[in-house]
């Protein structure tokens, strides 16, 4: 059983918006007063006059470490800072052209506005709201209840069309070996080497054509028909079945903590829109949004990419 939880707003990708934030606006604004009982910091560098603060440093730092608990060298520091010089300057030029009022460059930094905004609120109501071993333990069962009970032991020859997968079968009807043939024309490069071999696995860690075709399956049998998804032809033989066991409590602990926090954040969401004025006007007054192919998804999905697969020692 994997558990996963993701915020609605990434934090690492957030602290680098509020760098570029900065960097965007302050030839428009002057340098906050420092606190009365507290003396600002000295800028770590000046730009035609401009600080880059020790507080935007921090936040850009933070930003690419994305969570990790490093300490950067000195010359990574000053690569940094660098950078953030050539921010500085791009955006004084963006200034000066008047880039500041254009439609898109005003609409995307009002998006990152919005991100910057919603991960402090977000991080803010989350503080003090931990949760209890109760609440761990109920979320550990809710996942264990919902969890595939089955793992399956398979191999796979992923081709790019079905006659050559058709043609695959039917040499493995006539007798030769599976291994062999994944070997010589599998498009699968992460398990061709091995005979086409994907170790121990559940069938929610597939996409669902190939899950649904591998429960069909008895042991040792092979696919009777390609079975298509988005990476192309498969043909499946299931070497063998064994019961799911789910993981340890503690080994997850982390994970449901994520987990009911993120329910938290949810719920805490949910709440706000029952309280709030929405009208939703896209499809009335908006035309359908453009987005170019490339951004949509990748032209072909790498052949390695065929259906992920658990590692066999982590069940």
């Amino acid at each position: 059983m994997r558990l996963s939880f993701r915020t609605p707003w990434t934090v690492a990708s957030t602290v680098v918006a509020m760098a570029v934030l900065a960097a965007c606006g302050k030839t428009q604004q002057t340098a906050a007063p420092a606190s009365a009982d507290k003396p600002a910091a000295p800028p770590v560098a000046t730009v035609n006059g401009t600080p880059i603060s020790r507080t935007e440093f921090d936040i850009y730092v933070k930003g690419l470490l994305q969570g990790k608990q490093q300490e950067l060298t000195a010359d990574q520091k000053n690569q940094v800072l660098d950078e953030m010089i050539s921010m500085e300057l791009l955006s004084e030029q963006a200034d000066k052209e008047g880039l500041p009022k254009d439609p898109d460059t005003e609409a995307q930094l009002q998006v990152l506005r919005l991100r910057v905004l919603a991960d402090a609120a977000s991080q803010k109501y989350l503080k003090g709201q931990e949760p209890t071993d109760a609440e761990l333990h109920a979320e550990y069962e809710t996942a264990v209840a919902s969890m595939d009970k089955t793992e399956y032991h398979a191999r796979h020859i992923l081709v790019s069309n079905k006659d050559q997968a058709d043609q695959i079968i039917k040499k493995l009807k006539g007798g030769a070996k599976f291994e062999d043939l994944a070997k010589s024309q599998s498009m699968d490069t992460g398990s061709k080497a091995n005979g086409g071999e994907l170790g121990w696995f559940t069938t929610s860690h597939m996409v669902k054509p190939f899950g649904d075709a591998v429960k069909g399956l008895k042991k040792g049998e092979i696919t009777p028909e390609p079975v298509q998804t988005q990476y192309g032809y498969h043909v499946i033989q299931l070497e063998d079945t064994r019961d799911a066991a789910p993981p340890p409590f503690d080994q997850v602990k982390s994970q449901l903590a994520n987990a009911v926090m993120r329910k938290k954040l949810q719920a805490y969401v949910a709440d706000l829109k029952k309280n709030a004025k929405i009208d939703k006007m896209l499809q009335a007054s908006s035309p359908p949004a453009i987005i170019p192919p490339a951004a949509t998804a990748p032209a072909a999905a790498p052949p390695a990419a065929a259906p992920a697969t658990p590692p066999a020692s982590n069940p």
